[in-house]
């Protein structure tokens, strides 16, 4: 039944209007191929670079951080009689051990959302060699888990990322400025008096002159010891399936456990807010170039209705239904789109590519990865072609409502 309907006229007579006005429809399929092309390239490059800004900001911290909540005044009512406080003064905030970390670590890694869930101790030290000192941010992990959260080996620029008992993982920075390389010794104490002697294992690069200077690791036992929290933890790390949902996921995680979670997308809110500006850049772009090549087919289409009136009158005369007509001037609509998506995909990806090949960084490595999806150039045919379809539903409905004894005059 369908078939019957949908006859090879209107493609046959699609076409030949496409033929018999190639230089209209070369501007157009040149048009739409341009708009399509930056389309591809634009929405590639700026999502490579969002990729890659959030993975630099990734890898150096976990997607969401679970701590005890804040400590806060609680006014004492005596027996009998009411205190009247005249002011509140906050009590300073202490690392404090997560209360039944264990069972609670079960809890995280049963939820859909977690896939790594990694037990830490945090807290402050200072490193001493000879006459020299620094303050050093310390964090005791347990390597294996931490690895999946936190890449540590891929930050290593000397010796190797290994936390036996007595190793610590130092920066560059921290490294230069006490004189130190792979197997020295350093001792470590913490401001209650505990201290310890132990042996540079790796030296870290984290790309930053502040992380490098200020932070060590050590194995999660060895820093439970040093720290003060024998058996305890400060901080639970956390990576979930979809980044972009951590708070979400956060928000989840302090309702059910009465905990703070803290996730990325909270803790760095004016990074997470010039991505999501650029995204809505990105649709931007995406809009006013396809409205752009909706008004450039259009209008081919319209003025293509006025110089073959009297054909149309024609057909019309020789009986050919309205709808018939509509679905020639859909199809040339679409046939445009479509050609010119094809190519306009075509020069796309060569424009990434040419990108690529002249855009490199110091060591002659690509700035960043850029990966040409094909979803995105599907998306990008599909769009080219509803478009062209819309824009010419307009000259297909004059098409459709000409009289034909007044086009055949005309």
């Amino acid at each position: 039944m369908l078939l019957g309907r949908w006859q090879p006229f209107e493609w046959t007579v699609a076409s030949r209007f496409l033929r018999d006005g190639r230089l209209q429809s070369l501007f157009i399929m040149s048009g739409v191929a341009i708009g399509v092309a930056v389309i591809v390239f634009m929405s590639a490059l700026m999502e490579g670079l969002q990729a890659n800004l959030v993975k630099r900001v990734l890898t150096a911290q976990p997607h969401i951080q679970v701590v005890p909540p804040k400590e806060a005044v609680r006014i004492q009512h005596a027996s009998g009689a009411a205190l009247h406080a005249v002011a509140l003064q906050a009590p300073s905030q202490r690392l404090q051990s997560i209360d039944q970390w264990q069972a609670l670590l079960k809890q995280l890694r049963a939820m859909p959302d977690v896939r790594v869930a990694s037990p830490a101790v945090s807290g402050s030290s200072f490193v001493l060699r000879g006459t020299t000192s620094r303050s050093l941010n310390l964090t005791a992990v347990d390597l294996l888990l931490h690895e999946q959260i936190v890449h540590l080996s891929e930050k290593v620029v000397a010796g190797q990322a290994r936390l036996d008992a007595s190793d610590i993982l130092i920066g560059t920075e921290l490294a230069l400025d006490m004189g130190v390389t792979v197997g020295d010794k350093l001792l470590l104490q913490t401001g209650m008096g505990a201290s310890h002697y132990f042996v540079i294992a790796g030296i870290l690069d984290w790309g930053n002159k502040g992380a490098n200077q200020h932070n060590g690791f050590i194995a999660l036992h060895s820093g439970q010891s040093l720290l003060g929290y024998p058996g305890g933890v400060t901080r639970i790390d956390l990576t979930v399936g979809d980044i972009y949902q951590a708070e979400e996921v956060a928000q989840r995680i302090q309702t059910d456990t009465h905990l703070q979670a803290d996730s990325w997308i909270s803790t760095n809110a004016q990074f997470f807010s010039a991505v999501h500006s650029q995204s809505m850049a990105n649709t931007a772009i995406r809009f006013f170039v396809g409205l752009s090549v909706a008004f450039g087919i259009a209008s081919v289409l319209v003025v293509s209705v006025v110089q073959r009136s009297k054909e149309i009158g024609i057909l019309r005369a020789m009986g050919i239904s309205r709808g018939q007509v509509m679905r020639v001037f859909l199809l040339q609509g679409g046939l445009l789109a479509l050609g010119g998506a094809v190519l306009g995909s075509a020069l796309g990806v060569l424009a990434l590519k040419l990108w690529l090949a002249s855009v490199r960084s110091a060591d002659g490595s690509p700035m960043f990865l850029i990966h040409i999806d094909a979803a995105m150039l599907l998306q990008a045919l599909a769009l080219a072609t509803v478009t062209g379809l819309l824009a010419a539903l307009a000259p297909a409905l004059r098409a459709a409502r000409l009289d034909p004894v007044v086009a055949i005059r005309g």
